[in-house]
């Protein structure tokens, strides 16, 4: 299912949401707090789970902007910059860098603030690949109007 009109030219190495110290200044895609069913034997938040949260946020944006079913083919990059503990509010931020014919790159940051405090730390950011389906299965068209997403 990949996309031929996604050019590597269109790909930054490391794109950015956020200016400055803080999150985003629109609204979380997704806001959740991390709980002791999140953590790894260890007792440490499980990467995977804010992998998860991160590909649903991308999934809202790929949706959104297709107006229709989408898949996730790829995770180009992602970062673990910080860690996660139990009881931290997670906010995850996504951003549509680039489409193809039927592809979307949509980029993603998670911010983790402990719940007493205002405190706001970029935990991990990672570019997510989606690509549009039918009823079928099969890559898509994106529409040519598309909903404004700003």
């Amino acid at each position: 299912m990949s996309d031929p009109d996604l050019t590597s030219s269109s790909r930054s190495a490391d794109p950015e949401l956020s200016e400055g110290e803080g999150p985003p200044a629109e609204p979380p895609m997704i806001r959740t707090i991390a709980m002791p069913a999140d953590t790894n034997p260890a007792g440490d938040i499980f990467g995977g789970w804010l992998m998860s949260l991160m590909d649903m946020a991308a999934g809202n944006v790929a949706t959104r902007y297709a107006r229709g079913r989408c898949v996730t083919v790829a995770v180009d990059s992602i970062a673990f910059l910080a860690p996660v503990v139990v009881g931290d509010e997670v906010s995850l931020y996504a951003k549509l860098l680039s489409t193809g014919r039927s592809s979307m790159r949509i980029a993603v940051e998670a911010w983790r603030r402990p719940r007493v405090a205002e405190d706001y730390r970029k935990v991990t950011r990672a570019v997510f690949v989606f690509v549009a389906i039918d009823e079928n299965r099969r890559a898509r068209p994106l529409p040519t109007s598309t909903l404004e997403l700003e």
